[in-house]
């Protein structure tokens, strides 16, 4: 929004007041230091309104409005402007969990006499979580903040999926556009000869929100666009590998953040694994090379992981790491549903249906080139097609378990463990050796 524009629009909302959308707070000091708010309670309102619809915060403006008189722009001294932004900071990264990145600007807006003084203007979008500050749960409930009572709570955790329902991957993200959507990417999965345009709303790769403005879903920032993690800052593959066999930040051989959409992911991630593992030979007539790791296997693993993995879980991100004599991949969240470890072979249930549909017609070897990591060629990353021995990012019948099992018990002579680890599951697929 331009500057005239937004002046226009709060002069507007400070004559009005206070109310769902808006709040106003004075700023004082004692000497240098900031008086109030305090960051405790800047933080609660941050809070609230990402747990409800977003909303403004107007930090420099009196909302207490003394009989016959305007309210009053205070605004923010100059000199204090760089304390304040600090504490604004602090409040969103310390006091409330996860944490919040609103969007702040100094705007300088004129007083009751025409003395131009800066406010600073704090600007929140609705959530895709919901948040903690201060240990409890607030929400914006007309011109104040509340505290959630217990079945406000539950409900709106269970519309934000953080109850681990199936439908978090089809939320809109705060602030995307459907111009974010990139459709090199994203034609990939269409079908038929319906415009594109159409099929992209019908594959939920874009979606409305609450305001009819048309958003990238969760699963579309994820699969549709080459940095997915500018909205879902968690959503990449953190791939390691050490010399040994415990993590030891001085004993890595290779490292990578692996981002992009997610079967580049996938593929980049199989590449670091091929390039980093050894090859054993036996040394019986007719020499047979022996590799530590089925690519079949460690591919399936890694579609399930990106897949399967709860992306509502903030901080938590992928994690690959190769050590002497095993391979690990931890993957956020608890098993959904009433699944078990035990039953991973026999039994599926996918926590995110509508990314597990666009693997399912997502091509191994036609991902978009530009999105591919320099240490994969296109060449390279098309042969994996075949070595992989699947057309598709994933079949949706449940048989990637059994393959990995099968794979790599065969060539290792060892059965890979699953294991709930907290909020994790991790999968240990261990090394085979010429022996």
């Amino acid at each position: 929004m331009d500057r005239e524009k937004l002046v226009r629009e709060l002069l507007y909302q400070i004559r009005l007041g206070e109310d769902s959308s808006y709040e106003f707070k004075k700023v004082t000091f004692k000497g240098t230091k900031i008086e109030g708010p305090s960051q405790k309670d800047l933080a609660d309102e941050i809070a609230a309104f990402a747990n409800t619809k977003g909303g403004i915060i107007l930090l420099g403006v009196n909302d207490k409005v003394q009989a016959g008189k305007p309210r009053e722009v205070a605004g923010v001294p100059h000199e204090h402007i760089d304390a304040v932004q600090g504490m604004i900071t602090r409040a969103c990264q310390d006091n409330i969990t996860p944490p919040i990145a609103p969007y702040t600007r100094v705007v300088e807006i004129p007083d009751h006499e025409g003395n131009q003084k800066p406010v600073i203007y704090i600007e929140i979008d609705k959530s895709l979580f919901v948040h903690v500050s201060n240990g409890k749960y607030f929400h914006r409930a007309n011109e104040s903040k509340k505290e959630m009572k217990p079945d406000y709570l539950a409900r709106l955790m269970m519309q934000r999926s953080q109850a681990r329902m199936v439908w978090f991957d089809e939320q809109p993200v705060p602030r995307s556009q459907d111009t974010d959507l990139d459709e090199g990417l994203a034609k990939r999965f269409l079908r038929g000869d319906q415009p594109a345009s159409i099929q992209f709303k019908k594959l939920k790769l874009l979606v409305e929100d609450d305001d009819d403005k048309v958003r990238l879903s969760v699963a579309g920032a994820l699969m549709a666009t080459t940095e997915p993690h500018q909205w879902l800052p968690d959503a990449y593959i953190q791939a390691v590998c050490y010399s040994g066999t415990q993590r030891d930040a001085n004993d890595q051989l290779d490292a990578q953040d692996i981002t992009g959409p997610l079967d580049a992911q996938v593929i980049q991630a199989l590449a670091f694994v091929e390039r980093n593992m050894k090859t054993a030979a036996t040394k019986t007539i007719g020499r047979k090379d022996i590799p530590q790791y089925s690519l079949k296997a460690v591919f399936e693993a890694l579609v399930n992981a990106v897949a399967h993995r709860d992306y509502a879980i903030y901080g938590s991100k992928i994690r690959l790491h190769m050590f002497a004599d095993r391979l690990v991949i931890s993957s956020p969240g608890a098993l959904v549903n009433t699944l078990e470890v035990g039953d991973l072979e026999l039994r599926q249930a996918t926590r995110n249906q509508l990314i597990a549909t666009l693997l399912a017609r997502c091509p191994v070897d036609n991902i978009n080139p530009p999105v591919i990591s320099g240490t994969v060629t296109v060449e390279a990353q098309r042969a994996y097609g075949p070595n992989v021995g699947r057309a598709m990012m994933m079949d949706k019948r449940g048989e990637g378990v059994p393959v990995i099992v099968n794979e790599s018990e065969q060539l290792s002579g060892r059965r890979p463990e699953y294991r709930m680890a907290g909020e994790e599951l991790q999968l240990t697929i261990f090394a085979a050796t010429k022996d």
